[in-house]
């Protein structure tokens, strides 16, 4: 127990034989449950989760090889089962250190959040050690969730170093949360659908010489196809079905007017290029107005969204 609180710690792993022994015992003694699930790996893990000879421990496998989202909503089931208040992630890798969970939980217990996630750049030195290949993949991906999700004010949402309670855990659509590497991501995107208060807690991570499963160039090819239909589907159902808002108004005219700009003014300066006529103003400003209004409109629109993100 912790604070009165039933806490369990959920562990994915996936080809960790060699660091989830470790991880699983140093984890803090205030720690209920430790439900580790191995996601048919190819080598030791399960054999090695089994062999911690740890009482709370609690060894399961996925049916199949599901990605680091199916593995840990398994977890997050049997938690529940478990009759656990609060579920904490943690990743077999050794990354994420044992000793800071007690943040997480005092987010989530002192400060009545709903959920609370590690956040490497506030933690101090924590930057100089993140490969740059990694940090600069991460802060394009912070800004795309940042509009996926509406949640503006968190930062790293690639960060696994999470916490739930099991209120906002039950209210989740599990089924509809992405399965794989972006399970994170797609986590606030669903938090968001019931206004949970998500809150960012400064976590160094530790690199080591173990290999991320995450490939960069993959994930900068897919995750953007995955972004775009949440963030529609999340304008649509926050500021559109449920409460229509000027926010959805905004948006929807400004992609009109950018839209319309870009294509007309584009369509007259390949014309031009081609036809060797000079293009009149009065066709220009028919291109330059829509998109400047569009591009405002826009962009008050992201303003009112930041406003509305639960705190």
């Amino acid at each position: 127990m912790y604070k009165d609180r039933r806490i369990a710690v959920v562990v994915p792993a996936y080809n960790e034989a060699r660091l989830v022994g470790q991880v699983l015992r140093t984890l803090p003694d205030f720690v209920d449950h430790v439900i580790a699930v191995d996601d048919c790996s190819t080598d030791d893990t399960f054999t090695t989760i089994n062999s911690t000879n740890e009482s709370r421990v609690l060894a399961l496998r996925t049916p199949q090889n599901q990605g680091v989202g199916g593995a840990t909503m398994l977890g997050y089931e049997k938690a529940l089962e478990l009759s656990s208040e609060i579920m904490v992630k943690i990743d077999g890798d050794g990354q994420m250190q044992p000793e800071y969970i007690h943040l997480l939980l005092d987010a989530l217990i002192e400060d009545s959040y709903d959920y609370a996630k590690g956040n490497r750049f506030l933690a101090s030195g924590s930057l100089r050690q993140m490969p740059r290949h990694r940090l600069f993949g991460n802060i394009i991906l912070t800004f795309a969730n940042k509009l996926a999700s509406g949640y503006w004010h968190v930062f790293d949402p690639q960060n696994g170093y999470t916490a739930i309670t099991a209120d906002s855990l039950r209210r989740l659509d599990l089924s509809a949360v992405h399965k794989r590497y972006f399970f994170e991501n797609d986590m606030l995107i669903a938090l968001n659908f019931n206004n949970a208060r998500v809150r960012d807690v400064p976590i160094p991570a530790r690199y080591g010489d173990e290999e991320s499963k995450l490939n960069p160039f993959k994930a900068g090819i897919t995750f953007p196809f995955l972004f775009l239909p949440r963030f529609c589907r999340r304008i649509y159902q926050k500021y559109v079905l449920r409460d229509f808002s000027p926010i959805a108004l905004f948006l929807f005219v400004g992609l009109l007017l950018l839209t319309w700009g870009i294509g007309f003014g584009a369509y007259h300066w390949i014309k031009s290029v081609v036809t060797g006529v000079t293009t009149t103003t009065g066709t220009v400003m028919l291109s330059v107005l829509p998109l400047i209004l569009g591009f405002q409109l826009i962009l008050e629109a992201i303003v009112l969204d930041i406003r509305e993100a639960p705190r």
